[in-house]
């Protein structure tokens, strides 16, 4: 899809959230020029085409009392990483899912996964789902925990 000038501004209008009022798509039309109509109907097809990823709400976690909040990660063999990590991405605990390149001696692992518990115990049940899910291709495992917000947003683009 080619984006055009009243696209990017939709984005950038967007991109660090959807006013908080009644009518939303109305604000922003009015901010642009535009219809709402015109901007619910270019949202919709830039999500149709991958452009947006989703709409949608984006709750701190810590507020809703998730605390143990960790970032597995996990030494899978090479042609056995895409099929498993689809597999963990699906599960329902699990909110971020990626491959990522080994940086050897010192990093050994290639598929990561976000988990998100109120306690130790449950962050504990889901690292072992997905150490069962894994199996035998796993060769070894750790947890990041979060120990604190730094920054949480989605990417801007520059105006």
């Amino acid at each position: 899809m080619q984006l055009d000038d009243i696209d990017r501004q939709i984005i950038h209008a967007t991109q660090a959230g959807l006013p908080l009022v009644a009518e939303p798509y109305q604000a922003i039309a009015a901010q642009l020029g535009l219809t709402a109509d015109d901007v619910m109907q270019r949202m919709s097809k830039m999500h149709q085409d991958g452009v947006i990823r989703r709409i949608a709400a984006v709750p701190n976690h810590y507020k809703l009392g998730y605390h143990y909040n960790g970032m597995t990660v996990w030494d899978v063999e090479e042609e056995h990483v895409h099929r498993l990590g689809q597999r963990v991405a699906e599960l329902p605990f699990v909110s971020h899912c990626y491959q990522r390149p080994r940086h050897l001696p010192d990093w050994p692992y290639n598929l990561f996964a976000m988990v998100h518990a109120k306690t130790e115990q449950d962050a504990e049940r889901q690292i072992a789902v997905i150490a069962e899910l894994l199996g035998d291709d796993v060769r070894r495992q750790a947890v990041l925990y979060s120990s604190k917000i730094l920054k949480k947003t989605g990417l801007r683009i520059a105006g």
